[in-house]
């Protein structure tokens, strides 16, 4: 059977390997969740919304028979991630994950680890500060709990509606991001804290770069739990399993 790859993507190692199957004349889709406006237009076919759960999943590797699953999702993706690990066990269909490294605390860094978006939201007592909030635009509405506080929302496309948090300020942009232009956003708008998951990967690190040479506090959300798979690091990780499968 020939293979037919389906990449569960979003991130900037999802778009790579779309680019290198393209290349190697691989047969592949990719499938974006459908959170931003305009997705970025791959090399290869594409789709753009959820599947309907595992269910739904089922059915699509199914109908377009589908042989592989490489689920590049942004690391918490976490529902798309155990969706796709059971739909790929019902199927018979071979799953490997394109999985970022987590970013680790370096000398510099003032990391307050929290285990989910309502502990970031709790690590934030106190005073009034000037937030930024490197999330994206969900969860933006449960900081809504810590009024006191400016939010600086950095977001790929501009809110249809605007956001219910007393004070803030919008920047639209879509990454990757260097240091240099991070470390002058920051100053701009006189940030004291960010506050960020740790997607891991280089995309979106400058952020983290920016708050170490400014000393700036990091609340820092830890990476949810997501099911034991074969995992790859790299491309070409993901290529070599490709060929030996």
């Amino acid at each position: 059977m020939s293979t037919h790859l389906l990449i569960l993507g979003g991130t900037t190692e999802a778009s790579a390997l779309a680019r290198a199957v393209a290349e190697a004349g691989i047969p592949a889709t990719f499938s974006y969740a459908g959170r931003v406006d305009k997705p970025k237009t791959q090399p290869i076919p594409q789709r753009v919304g959820g599947f309907g759960g595992v269910a739904g999943l089922v059915a699509y590797l199914r109908e377009h028979n589908i042989t592989h699953v490489v689920d590049a999702t942004h690391p918490f993706a976490a529902q798309m991630s155990w969706n796709a690990f059971h739909a790929c066990a019902e199927a018979g269909v071979e799953l490997m994950a394109l999985t970022r490294p987590a970013w680790r605390a370096a000398a510099g860094d003032q990391w307050t680890h929290v285990p989910d978006i309502s502990g970031a939201v709790a690590a934030l007592e106190g005073a009034p500060k000037r937030i930024m909030l490197a999330l994206g635009r969900m969860h933006v509405e449960d900081f809504a709990a810590q009024p006191q506080h400016h939010y600086v929302l950095r977001l790929v496309d501009a809110p249809s509606v605007a956001p219910s948090l007393p004070s803030h300020s919008v920047v639209v942009a879509r990454g990757p991001f260097d240091v240099a232009g991070d470390i002058a956003l920051f100053k701009e708008h006189a940030v004291d804290i960010v506050v960020c998951k740790n997607a891991g990967g280089i995309g979106a690190e400058a952020k983290i770069h920016a708050a170490r040479a400014l000393g700036l506090p990091v609340v820092m959300i830890d990476r949810p739990a997501l099911p034991a798979r074969r995992e790859g690091a790299t491309v070409e990780a993901v290529l070599e399993w490709l060929a030996q499968s």
